[in-house]
C-alpha cells in the first residue's frame, strides 16, 4: 500500500492505492487562506501538520488493515510557497503563498540588478515565485530574515514534520528561481542574488527516489511500520501528470482548480521566459515540461456563489439551462482575482464583468465567469510556442473537472478535445504513484493514464461567437491597463 498526501491551497487530500493502482480510501481537510492585506495571501504551516493528522485519523478508521500495510508515502503541494524556519525549526512567520502578489516591486528589483536570474531560472520574474518573497522579507521583515536557516516549500515543511530532513526536488524548486532547472541544482548565482546560500537550501532528491524514512516515533503514533520510506514527491502539478499519466513527450492536461494550468511534457528543457509560460522539471528524472497558469480559475466560480448565496453545483445546473442566445449575449468577464501570471504577469490585474442591464440573471452571471476563465486558458494556450503543437487531447483534472458544461466550453475555445476520467487525477495520487516508483515499482505499471470517462470534441458551430467573445475579452484587458494609468 501507498499513501499520497497533497498540500493544496484550499485543502489537504490524501489517499492509499494497492499494488493495484486502485484507490481504497481517501479523505480531506478544509484549509483557509488568510489575507490581512491587499495582494497577500498567507497559511500559517502549522495547521496544515494539523490538517495532515485529522486526515491520517480519518483514513486509519476507514481501512485499518490497508493503513497498517503502507509502505511508503509520496507528497504533493502547492508551489512557492516561503516557509521559514529558524535554527530550532519553528516557523518564523506565516507561509506566503503562490498567489499573494506583493513582492511585485522586488521582481523589478531583481530584473534590473540581476538579469541572468531569468536565463538560469528559465522562467520569468514573478511576484508569485519563492526568490521575490524572499526579497520582500529581507526589505520588510529584516529581523525575520536574518533568522532565517531554512527555506522549505510546502509539501517539504510537511516532509520534515514526517522525518526530521530538510530535502526537496526539482520540479517544485524549479518553481523558486534559484534552481539552474536545465542542470536540476541550486544555483549559487540565484541564491546569492537574494541574500542566501545553499546551507539555507534543502538538499534535492528526484521525485520518485527515496528521501527520508519516517521518525520512529511518529511511526508508532501513527500505527506504520519504522521502515516506511518517504519518496521525493513533487509540485501539485507535476504530480498530478503522474497522476494522469502525463509522463511522456507532448502528453498535456488541463488543472482547472483555485488556478488554471495547461501542461505539456518535454523530453528537454525548452524555455522561453519572456512569453510567461512556465519551463520546469517534471518530477520525473530526464523530463522537463512547460506551463501557462491563471491565478483564479475554479475560485472565480466559488467567489461568485459566496456573493450570490448559492452552491456550485445550484448554479451550475441554473446554467446549463440557458439558451444559446442568452450565453451569446451575456457579460464579459475577466478572470483576475488575484492578478495574473500567464500570459500578462500582471499583479495588479483586477477582475471584472462588462455589459451588465437590470435583466442579467445570476446564471448569465455563472455562464461569463466560467467563460472568462476559458478565455485565460486559451490565452496560456497561445503563448505555449512549440508544444502547443504537439497537443493531440488534453486530459481535463481538479473540481471544475465535474461539470459537463465547463468542459465542452473549454474544448470549444481551445480548439482541442477533452477527456475526463472517472477519478480526478489529484496531487495525492501521482504522489502515492511516486512513493509506489520509491519501493521499486516500474514507470511502465505505475504511471499508467486512467480510464476516460467522457470526451468532448470542438463544436465548430459555436467557433465564431466565441472567437469574436474572445477578441472582446482581449480588447477588455488592454483598456483595463490603460484605465488603471488614471488612478492615483
Amino acid at each position: 500500500m501507498y499513501l499520497g498526501i497533497d498540500i493544496g491551497t484550499s485543502e489537504l487530500k490524501a489517499l492509499i492505492i494497492n499494488e493495484q493502482g486502485e484507490i481504497v480510501a481517501s479523505d480531506h481537510a478544509i484549509l483557509q487562506v488568510q489575507r490581512p492585506h491587499p495582494h497577500w495571501a498567507e497559511q500559517d504551516p502549522n495547521t496544515w501538520w494539523l490538517a495532515c493528522n485529522q486526515v491520517v485519523a480519518n483514513l486509519r478508521q476507514q481501512a485499518p488493515d490497508a493503513w497498517s500495510a503502507i509502505k511508503a508515502i509520496g507528497l504533493s503541494g502547492q508551489m512557492h510557497g516561503a516557509v521559514l524556519l529558524n535554527e530550532q525549526g519553528e516557523v518564523l512567520r506565516p507561509c506566503i503563498l503562490w498567489n499573494d502578489t506583493r513582492s511585485a516591486a522586488e521582481c523589478d528589483w531583481l530584473q534590473t540588478h540581476h538579469p541572468e536570474m531569468m536565463r538560469i531560472s528559465a522562467n520569468m520574474i514573478m511576484p508569485g515565485f519563492t526568490a521575490p518573497k524572499l526579497r520582500w522579507v529581507a526589505q520588510h521583515e529584516p529581523e525575520i530574515f536574518q533568522r532565517i536557516a531554512k527555506v522549505l516549500l510546502p509539501k517539504d515543511y510537511l516532509r520534515w514534520r514526517l522525518s526530521g530532513r530538510y530535502v526537496s526536488e526539482p520540479s517544485d524548486a524549479a518553481g523558486t528561481l534559484w534552481l539552474d532547472v536545465a542542470q536540476r541544482d541550486w544555483s549559487e548565482t540565484l541564491l546569492v542574488a537574494t541574500g542566501l546560500s545553499r546551507a539555507q537550501m534543502p538538499e534535492l532528491v528526484e521525485g520518485s527516489a527515496i528521501s527520508a524514512t519516517i521518525l520512529p516515533q511518529l511511526a508508532s503514533e501513527w500505527g506504520l511500520s519504522s521502515a516506511v520510506i518517504i519518496a521525493g514527491g513533487g509540485g501539485d502539478n507535476a504530480t498530478s501528470a503522474v497522476g494522469v499519466g502525463a509522463v511522456a513527450p507532448g502528453d498535456a492536461f488541463i488543472s482547472l482548480g483555485t488556478s488554471g494550468v495547461i501542461f505539456v511534457v518535454n523530453d528537454r528543457l525548452q524555455a522561453d521566459p519572456q512569453s510567461g509560460v512556465h519551463a520546469f522539471c517534471h518530477a520525473l528524472p530526464g523530463r522537463w515540461h512547460q506551463m501557462s497558469v491563471m491565478l483564479s480559475a475554479a475560485s472565480c466560480l466559488r467567489w461568485l456563489c459566496n456573493l450570490l448565496s448559492v452552491t456550485e453545483s445550484q448554479l451550475m445546473d441554473e446554467m446549463a439551462q440557458l439558451s444559446d442566445e442568452q450565453k451569446q449575449q451575456a457579460p464579459i468577464f475577466l478572470p483576475y482575482l488575484s492578478g495574473e501570471r500567464t500570459p500578462h504577469n500582471d499583479p495588479h490585474a483586477s477582475g471584472s464583468f462588462f455589459c451588465l442591464r437590470h435583466e442579467t440573471q445570476r446564471a448569465v452571471l455563472g455562464y461569463a465567469v466560467i467563460e472568462g476563465v476559458a478565455f485565460g486558458l486559451a490565452d496560456g494556450l497561445a503563448v505555449l510556442g512549440d508544444a502547443r503543437q504537439q497537443i493531440r487531447q488534453c486530459s481535463l483534472t481538479g473540481g471544475g473537472a465535474r461539470s459537463t458544461l465547463w468542459a465542452q466550453l473549454i474544448a470549444d475555445v481551445l480548439a482541442l478535445p477533452i477527456v475526463t476520467h472517472p477519478v480526478s487525477a489529484s496531487g495525492a495520487l501521482g504522489a502515492a504513484r511516486l512513493a509506489w516508483l520509491a519501493d521499486g515499482g516500474q514507470e511502465a505499471e505505475v504511471c499508467l493514464k486512467p480510464p476516460v470517462q467522457a470526451h468532448y470534441q470542438p463544436d465548430l458551430s459555436r467557433s465564431k461567437v466565441l472567437q469574436q467573445r474572445l477578441t472582446l475579452f482581449r480588447a477588455l484587458y488592454a483598456q483595463q491597463q490603460q484605465a488603471r494609468k488614471l488612478l492615483p
